[in-house]
């Protein structure tokens, strides 16, 4: 077979496989040698051969046999670019150079299955607690759980990526350890990994550091599922976001389910790159809300529960956990830390849980759980949402760009404290308490009817609540 012929089918290829699978995976293969009947492909890494043999085998044998009906059967082995043997003119010059090769030939099978993917991607570890089967569906975040579960039965992609977010302790990686557990479980042979933006990032520096970029794309972009956990982590870090774009592209080429977590929604991550913005709003984005009473009393009520197995005949006094539902609000993993110390010490000291044994053990978490919002904060934090001085909002001036987040800030001021009307005017240079009237109503009307509004102050309600 020569180089020409070569060439043609590397033409036809990318014409079949698509531009993004032949730039990875087609592009950087060399025609080695032809022998026997057998076209004998160089790949750069012994996991890109595998996965080409795997994945578009049949579709080169097709092509090269188009082209020289002799060849009847392709193999792979690992060859590096500068050392492959180039095809000569002819059939005679490429067999001629099978003496060279014959011996990666040979050994292809045996170093194609030293796969090195255990190297740069192990398995994700995953929480065994973090199942559906213990994970609480509420009013907050039922919508998420839906989501979460048809991914987990797999199939045909129906909405890519999957973007889950809210504050901390809401539940984003619970589900997502919901999911490749299910996937594991259900489809022992998809690749499902699971890992922090911090540890692709990780991945990334180390392949640059050490020159296997090959294997690094070979690996991330070969993979069923990709479940990536905090995505903010990389905003800001160039580099690092230019090949998770490029990772992106590409499994969503290959219809391939992406899972994506982060603190906040996509538009809202500072110095993430609008291209990667666009792409993450593009499948189903969803958000956890924080939990509401009913919710948490459900997670304590599931966690007391398998408490009590573990410490058989250990009591608990009716109205306690009522008592943690309503005081503890902000932080799932805070409440059920509290009930897991909680156990632990009745345990310990041989008592039944009483509500004065819980508030004689949980005084710190209590205490914390009672941080009083103050009206100069919440103007401190509208002022920076709205990139506008603190000065401007109290002060005078009417115009609307500091008049619309004074209004706001005195809504929240309002529903987040517990100061009166004339109190918060004074807050706000002096104001009379009717102008706070008007404000408060104002937003309430613009909260129906302006979805922007809404999106701000919820945002900044959570972030006063944090």
């Amino acid at each position: 077979m020569t180089k020409e012929q070569w060439g043609e089918v590397k033409q036809k290829l990318r014409d079949s496989v698509g531009q993004n699978n032949f730039l990875n995976w087609i592009e950087p293969l060399e025609l080695a040698a032809t022998r026997d009947g057998v076209a004998v492909i160089g790949a750069p890494t012994s996991f890109a051969g595998n996965y080409v043999s795997r994945n578009f085998g049949d579709k080169i044998l097709g092509e090269i046999s188009a082209c020289n009906a002799s060849i009847r059967r392709v193999e792979f082995t690992v060859i590096a670019a500068n050392t492959a043997a180039k095809p000569g003119p002819s059939d005679s010059a490429t067999q001629a150079a099978a003496p060279a090769t014959a011996a990666s030939a040979t050994a292809a099978p045996a170093s194609l299955a030293a796969d090195p993917r255990e190297e740069l991607l192990p398995p994700a570890p995953l929480d065994p607690r973090f199942t559906f089967e213990n994970f609480v569906v509420g009013k907050p975040n039922e919508l998420a759980h839906a989501a979460a579960r048809r991914v987990a039965e797999g199939g045909p992609v129906t909405f890519n990526p999957l973007f889950l977010y809210g504050g901390v302790g809401l539940g984003k990686t619970h589900l997502m350890h919901a999911i490749a557990w299910e996937l594991r479980t259900s489809n022992p042979q998809l690749n499902v990994v699971y890992l922090s933006a911090e540890q692709f990032m990780y991945r990334f520096v180390q392949a640059l550091r050490e020159r296997k970029m090959m294997d690094f794309k070979s690996l991330f972009r070969s993979v069923d599922v990709l479940m990536v956990d905090d995505v903010q982590f990389i905003a800001g870090k160039d580099s690092t976001q230019e090949e998770f774009f490029h990772t992106f592209n590409a499994l969503v080429d290959q219809h391939k389910q992406i899972i994506i977590s982060a603190d906040r929604a996509p538009g809202e991550i500072k110095d993430l790159e609008d291209r990667i913005k666009s792409r993450l709003q593009c499948g189903l984005v969803v958000d956890l809300h924080p939990t509401d009473y009913e919710l948490r009393l459900g997670i304590l009520q599931s966690k007391a529960e398998s408490f009590r197995k573990q410490y058989p005949g250990l009591a608990i006094a009716p109205g306690v956990l009522e008592f943690l539902a309503h005081r503890i609000s902000t932080n799932v993993r805070v409440l059920e830390g509290a009930l897991t110390r909680l156990f632990a010490f009745a345990s310990l000291v041989g008592r039944e849980i009483t509500m004065d044994l819980t508030q004689d053990c949980l005084a710190d978490v209590l205490r914390a759980s009672e941080r009083k919002i103050t009206v100069e904060e919440i103007q401190r934090r509208v002022a920076e949402h709205y990139n506008i001085r603190l000065s401007d909002m109290i002060g005078p001036k009417r115009v609307r760009n500091f008049a619309r987040p004074r209004q706001i800030a005195m809504y929240l001021s309002k529903h987040l404290t517990s100061r009166s009307l004339p109190e918060i005017g004074r807050r706000f240079g002096g104001r009379d308490h009717t102008t706070v009237m008007h404000g408060v109503r104002r937003i309430e009307e613009l909260k129906v009817q302006d979805g922007q509004v809404a999106e701000d102050l919820e945002m900044l309600r959570r972030a006063l609540e944090a």
